[in-house]
């Protein structure tokens, strides 16, 4: 499981950045120990290296991810996790309600996802600034 020393619980509408060895997979808080993430049918993060291209600069096209709720702990498994509400100082938060609204009426549906133009990321900034953003995928850009 997760490390859990110090542990303080995160806020409602939180963004939480887990890292996955060599890229973040990311959720939003919700509440009571809960996260809503996008993630693939089968399991793995929208985010995930391995559903890129073979040369990892191509995304997968026309591929689906489905919107969970799901307790944090076993969303982060063994891996290290943060708050990192990061585009605050850039836009304006939503409000809490707005936010827990909009995400828990995601929950159980499948969405379009491109690794590169709308993967986990920018899906919990899209709900908690009203705005799809990933800085992941820039970084990952500019190493190009």
């Amino acid at each position: 499981m997760a490390q859990r020393m110090n542990y303080v619980e995160p806020n409602r509408g939180d963004l939480i950045e887990i890292l996955r060895g060599t890229f973040y997979h990311w959720a939003i808080y919700v509440g009571d120990g809960y996260v809503i993430h996008l993630t693939t049918p089968g399991g793995l993060p929208s985010s995930h290296p391995s559903l890129a291209g073979s040369s990892g600069t191509t995304s997968v096209l026309n591929e689906m991810g489905i919107v969970k709720k799901e307790i944090l702990f076993d969303v982060v498994g063994t891996d290290t996790f943060c708050v990192k509400n990061h585009l605050d100082n850039m836009h304006q938060p939503r409000s809490v309600s707005t936010i827990l609204s909009d995400a828990e009426s995601r929950v159980g549906k499948t969405v379009p996802y491109d690794v590169f133009q709308y993967n986990c990321e920018h899906f919990v900034t899209e709900l908690r600034y009203g705005k799809p953003e990933s800085r992941q995928v820039g970084v990952l850009f500019s190493a190009f």
